[in-house]
């Protein structure tokens, strides 16, 4: 079979319903992400059903090229599109002999886990996270619990665009029943907190909504349930507990129900967000910082990832240098951070957005938001004296910015975060001043870090799966520094005319 491949093609039209529809620019540094649309959006689609079959094709190339196992296991979220998606890659992967155990409607993490499970190398789960309806994407790998990187996601782009496919046939479809269950019990097997904990569980409509309670009641939390109810038009906000209006909700469910703790879950459940039973909306980061705290304590000399949107903490936290831990920042992306906890055998991985990523003895090394959560009612459970609020004002103070997103084209993103890292170098090799002080120091693995020398310090990156900027700041010394090194920052980034507004400012 051969395909037209297309990178534009309207609605509507013959070229629609005849062509495959994959625009290059969604297949992106680590997954796949696309517009595909809903009924009365504007914007012109970017993937159609042909296009995911196509995906599908070229998935299946891919592993039988590299003469890997074809057993795949496949999933989708829950948008109103997802599982036809799903099912059109799927009708690819067979095409290039695939052996298909499709879990159903699933969350992110249960596809993984379903790797080991049903013994299956690889995965492509259909889902677009946390982004706003009418996206879709697939995140994919083959050796589990890794998720492709840049090398694999070119190859296949490489793959898919040309039409280059070995439809071997062969492939098979198995639709596993019940999974769900299966992992909810791997999840809670031997969890039980002795401390009562009344929990808000916030999964804003996506598809967490199905999973989470029953976790958190097994093991032995009251959940207050915020937004649980399944609804792919995501009426009162995206499910990203980096974005304020989620964390926002939580705070108002925590203290006018007194609630010990609000957790926030993405559209996928690969991402968990925290607010205190005080109201204090706790940046990940921070988050990572109070866990890798108690797991130093068990586990002392623990070696810990933690990506650069993330706080400084980590390098000078007084607790985590006694008990000898050591931490490694690494480039933001849950495939970056997954491979380098992998490369490292580090016990766990931490990212701002939110991914948490736990091996042995606490997970298997991939990101699981319903892990993280059951991670932290246990810490909870090991400090029966200390509400979270306590937790978190043990921790030294820094003041930091939500992750900001200033629109940016995909064709042109990497342009200029490439021009931003070069005015910061030339600065520094010139000697000349940032917000008021030299520059003490650039780290430059992805994106620029630059760092002052009172501490605080800005990050100005490319997303890897949206066509924006990301830009955080931190500074241990006030909320005015903070605004400082922010504006000076942004200067340097408004050098550039194609960088748009913020998606949300501090």
């Amino acid at each position: 079979m051969s395909l037209n491949i297309v990178g534009q093609a309207r609605p509507n039209t013959l070229a629609f319903e005849t062509s495959a529809l994959v625009k290059a620019t969604g297949f992106r540094e680590y997954d796949a992400r696309w517009w595909f649309g809903h009924p009365g959006s504007e914007k012109e689609p970017e993937l159609n059903l042909m296009g995911a079959q196509a995906l599908g094709m070229g998935l299946g190339t891919f592993i039988h090229r590299k003469a890997l196992p074809p057993e795949i296991v496949t999933g989708h979220d829950f948008r109103s599109y997802s599982m036809g998606i799903k099912m059109a890659l799927v009708s690819g992967l067979m095409a290039a002999g695939a052996r298909v155990k499709d879990i159903g409607l699933a969350l992110s993490p249960m596809a993984y886990f379903a790797q080991f499970a049903l013994d299956a190398p690889s995965v492509a789960m259909v889902t677009a996270s946390h982004n706003e309806n009418g996206w879709t994407g697939v995140k994919m790998g083959t050796q589990r619990p890794l998720t492709f990187g840049p090398e694999e996601m070119t190859a296949l782009k490489t793959l898919v665009l040309a039409g280059d496919f070995d439809l071997v046939g062969g492939g098979s479809y198995e639709f596993v029943p019940g999974f769900r269950d299966r992992y909810i019990e791997d999840l809670t097997a031997g969890k039980k907190i002795g401390r009562t904990l009344r929990v808000v569980a916030a999964c804003g409509n996506g598809t967490a909504g199905a999973f989470t309670p029953e976790v958190l009641e097994r093991i032995g939390c009251e959940v207050i349930p915020l937004d649980t109810e399944l609804d792919h038009t995501f009426p009162r906000y995206n499910p990203n507990p980096e974005d304020m209006h989620m964390l926002h909700a939580i705070r108002q469910k925590v203290l006018e129900t007194g609630a010990d703790i609000g957790l926030g879950f993405d559209g996928d459940g690969d991402r968990c967000g925290v607010v205190d039973n005080e109201g204090n909306e706790i940046f990940a980061d921070k988050i990572g910082v109070m866990l890798a705290r108690d797991i130093s304590a068990l586990h002392p000399k623990s070696v810990f990832v933690a990506d650069v949107k993330s706080t400084g903490l980590f390098m000078t936290d007084p607790v985590l240098m006694k008990n000898g831990a050591v931490t490694d920042y690494w480039k933001t992306g849950h495939s970056y951070i997954k491979r380098r906890v992998a490369e490292l055998d580090a016990i766990a991985g931490f990212e701002k957005s939110g991914h948490f990523f736990f091996n042995a003895p606490i997970g298997r090394g991939y990101d699981d938001a319903l892990i993280t959560a059951i991670a932290i009612c246990a810490m909870l459970d090991r400090s029966p004296k200390k509400t979270m609020a306590d937790l978190y004002r043990d921790l030294p103070p820094t003041f930091g910015t939500p992750t900001m997103s200033p629109y940016c084209p995909d064709e042109e993103k990497y342009d200029v975060v490439d021009k931003v890292v070069g005015a910061f170098t030339k600065m520094k090799g010139d000697g000349i001043a940032f917000a008021g002080q030299p520059l003490a120091d650039l780290v430059t693995v992805n994106g620029v870090r630059v760092t002052t020398p009172d501490g605080t310090w800005g990050l100005v990156r490319a997303s890897s799966n949206k066509p924006e900027i990301v830009v955080v700041v931190e500074s241990p010394v006030s909320p005015e520094r903070r605004r400082e090194v922010f504006e000076a920052l942004d200067a340097v980034l408004r050098r550039n005319p194609e960088v748009g507004a913020y998606n949300q400012t501090f």
